[in-house]
Order: structure tokens, then C-alpha cells, then sequence
């Protein structure tokens, strides 16, 4: 598909639903013994990969009107599947759904998905899930596919190497069956949907600084779970506003997650302009709900800034955009601490530089992040996404604020998270 320079950029929309809480709703109420209706879940190819594995693993998946009903089968309930389980390209899924299964005693599942996905390591759960008592056989010993074999699990204490919500999500699922309090240790902070929801399904969750613990043999009880626009998809609007001349957009019903908004933190500080109501920064306890709100942006001149290692994990997927912003702004803009991002859909990190340098930036990689030189903007020209959605929508809205237009290629990744993207982007810009 090809973006040509906006002339106009304004109005507003609504966020589509969190990628991130849509795959937690759907596996936390497959766990569950008593009916989950979910309201906002995301329809994406990523999160319907999360319905078909909790359908396969027994639980009763129905759609009403305006709303999902899960029907889950407990923690110790889930069944054979009688054949690999198909995460598609949803490493969120991927490395979540172990957590539960390692606590199915004497059962086994092979977890595979697509080319990315096996490209993905999951030695990273395997070590915590293999102290509680599980066992993993990952392919190469730290790649899909790989199976899980369930065990009684046994509480431990475990410290995160790195930063990661996936992981200590993991973790904190599988110590809901394991005999003793399960408290997992985070050098920074991460996302906090997984105990956000735990807290509202009845989990008795204590945090503690960087120390999360919640205690074995507690069913849950989750009765409703609504999902809020997602802020990594809303990030790409932010963004475009910011870049666009005489852009102003509105992103309404956004989550505001403090462990979310990150991106909206690095903006500002480059001289962004975002209105509307964050939640404050580390709210006391863990609160059992999501905050929403909506969010206005307006174009403004950007100057350069530095993104330490401490910011990433709540920036983790914005990081791109953060490249993005930096051709546009004035001086230096550098990611540090970000090694993750070699890990993810794609080489990020690689990615990244590649495709704002075809586009006439001025980017170079570095061990843990990259390096974007202020150019004024950036010419355009042609990108292939690599199947990575965030490198294809990133691509669209540089396209945007370019002078001569970009082409993408392999822009259907988009529907990985955001099916409606170009939809709502021929809305915004009148064309």
C-alpha cells in the first residue's frame, strides 16, 4: 500500500480494543471455573489464535451481542489436545499459556506457530517454569516448537533477568497452582494487566516495590472483564499529530495505564503536545481495573531526547515510533537498554534503523537500542515490513509526514493487531 504526504490530518476515532488485556481476559477465564463475559475484545489474528487454543484446551468460547462469554474449565481442567497447539504469531499467548499448563499434572502440550514465532526464545520461561517442578523441551533448547509437560508445581521465589511482563505473567499464572506463595522480582517495572485482573478475579496479589507475590490453590472468580482501547495502537495516532503540520487528533477511550503510557511520557518530554488524564505513576496496591481516557494531540516542533534502560520495559512497543519522532526533531535521539526489541516479531532494533533509513533518515544501530540523527523529516520511498505489524503501520505514518509518499509492502501485518488501521486512517486524513 502506498501513503502519500497528509495534507490534513484531524477528527477522531476510537482506539481498538488492548491487544495485550484481549489475550489475559481469554486465558484467565478459561481458567476459571464460573462463566467470563468479556466486552471489547479484540478481533485480530493474534488474539483469535488465544480463542482457538482456550477452545482447544476445553473451554466454551460464545459470541453475543457486543460481548464474548467464556466458559472455563479451572485451574487443574484444561484437556489434551491430541496435537500441536497453533499460536500464530502471538507471543504473548506463546509465552503466557505455559503458566497455566505446567500446573496440569502428568499432561503434555507442544506449543508452534508461525515463521517469527519460531524464531522466538522461550528459554526465558522455561528456566522459572522448570524450578517449580515443570518441564520444557523447547526445539535447540530455546525455540518453538516445544512442549510442556505438567507437574504439581512448587512455589518459588524468582528474579527476572530482564524487564518482562510475558515472563513474570508466567510465572505469577502458574503459581496460582503451586503449593505456596509465588513472588517474582523485576528489575524495573513491567505491564501489570495479568495482576490487575488476578486482583479482580479474587486473587489475594501483593506488590511490594519490584517484589509481585500471589499465593497458591486460590480459584478465581472473574465475573466481567472490559477491555480499553489499547495505548500501543493509539501511539501511532500520537505520533502522526505530533509530525503531521497542523495535525490535532482525538484517540478516545484509550487505557491509561501507567505501566502503558510511556510512549505519551518520552513524547512530552521531546516537546509533544497530549492532553487528557494519566494515571499516575505506581498507584499504591494493585488496583483491580483499567484505567480509560481520551487523549488529544497536536502537532508541535520536537527536539531530541535519550530513552534510558529504565523507561524501556513501559515503552517497550513504542520504541519504533520513538525512532519515527526523532527524524523529525532537533538533534540526537537515543534508545538505550532495548536489546529486547532484537527479539520480538522481527529484529526491531534492525528493523528500525532499516526502514527510516531507506526513508532519508538518519539512523544508526546500536548493541541495545539505536541512534536517530535530526534530519527535518524524512524524504519517503519504499519499506517492506517483514511481516512485523509495528514496522508496517510504522511505515504508514511516515508516510504521512514524508514529502514524496512511502510504499509498503507486506501491510497486511497490520491486522496482527490493528485490522482497521488503514480504515481509520482514510477517515482522519478525508481520503
Amino acid at each position: 500500500m502506498r501513503f502519500d504526504p497528509a495534507p490534513r490530518l484531524r477528527g477522531s476515532l476510537v482506539a481498538p480494543p488492548d491487544k495485550s488485556i484481549s489475550h489475559r481476559a481469554a486465558l484467565i477465564a478459561a481458567m476459571a471455573t464460573e462463566p467470563v463475559r468479556i466486552t471489547g475484545y479484540l478481533d485480530a489474528a493474534d488474539t483469535r489464535s488465544t480463542l482457538e487454543a482456550v477452545r482447544r484446551l476445553g473451554a466454551s468460547v460464545e459470541a453475543g451481542p457486543g460481548a464474548l462469554v467464556v466458559r472455563g474449565v479451572g485451574l487443574q481442567g484444561a484437556r489434551p489436545t491430541g496435537g500441536p497447539i497453533d499460536v500464530g504469531n502471538a507471543g504473548t499467548l506463546m509465552r503466557l499459556l505455559p503458566g497455566w499448563l505446567a500446573a496440569q499434572e502428568g499432561r503434555s502440550w507442544t506449543l508452534d506457530g508461525d515463521a517469527s514465532i519460531r524464531r522466538r526464545p522461550v528459554d526465558r520461561i522455561a528456566e522459572p517454569l522448570a524450578r517449580m517442578g515443570a518441564r520444557i523441551e523447547a526445539t535447540d533448547g530455546r525455540f518453538p516448537p516445544f512442549a510442556v509437560h505438567g507437574t504439581r508445581l512448587t512455589a518459588i521465589h524468582y528474579e527476572l533477568p530482564v524487564a518482562s511482563a510475558q515472563v513474570k505473567s508466567c510465572v505469577l499464572l502458574a503459581g496460582l497452582s503451586a503449593d505456596g506463595a509465588t513472588t517474582v522480582t523485576e528489575p524495573a517495572p513491567s505491564r501489570d494487566h495479568t495482576e490487575r485482573m488476578l486482583a479482580a478475579a479474587g486473587v489475594a496479589v501483593q506488590r511490594h516495590g519490584r517484589h509481585v507475590t500471589v499465593q497458591g490453590g486460590e480459584a478465581l472468580a472473574l465475573d466481567r472483564v472490559h477491555v480499553p482501547g489499547d495505548p500501543s495502537s493509539a501511539a501511532f495516532w500520537l505520533a502522526a499529530a505530533a509530525i503531521v503540520p497542523g495535525a490535532e487528533l482525538t484517540v478516545r477511550n484509550t487505557g491509561t495505564n501507567w505501566t502503558r503510557t510511556g510512549f505519551i511520557r518520552i513524547l512530552e518530554r521531546m516537546g509533544g503536545i497530549v492532553e487528557g488524564e494519566l494515571e499516575a505513576a505506581d498507584p499504591p496496591g494493585v488496583p483491580a481495573g483499567e484505567p480509560v481516557a481520551d487523549l488529544v494531540a497536536r502537532h508541535a516542533p520536537l527536539r531530541g531526547t535519550v530513552v534510558e534502560p529504565e523507561e524501556v520495559p513501559l515503552a517497550i512497543d513504542e520504541l519504533p515510533l520513538v525512532g519515527l519522532l526523532g527524524c523529525f526533531a532537533e538533534g540526537e535521539t537515543v534508545v538505550t537498554g532495548a536489546q529486547e526489541l532484537r527479539v520480538k516479531e522481527s529484529d526491531r532494533i534492525a528493523a528500525v534503523v532499516g526502514a527510516l533509513n531507506a526513508l532519508g533518515g538518519d539512523a544508526e544501530a546500536t548493541e541495545d537500542g539505536f541512534v536517530v540523527r535530526g534530519t527535518g523529516g524524512l524524504r519517503g520511498g519504499a519499506i517492506d515490513s517483514g511481516g512485523d505489524h509495528r514496522i508496517a503501520m510504522l511505515g504508514a505514518i511516515a508516510g504521512l509526514a514524508s514529502r514524496e509518499g512511502v510504499e509498503v509492502r507486506a501491510m497486511e501485518a497490520a491486522a496482527v493487531s490493528y485490522p482497521g488501521f488503514a480504515d481509520d486512517l482514510r477517515t482522519l486524513t478525508g481520503r
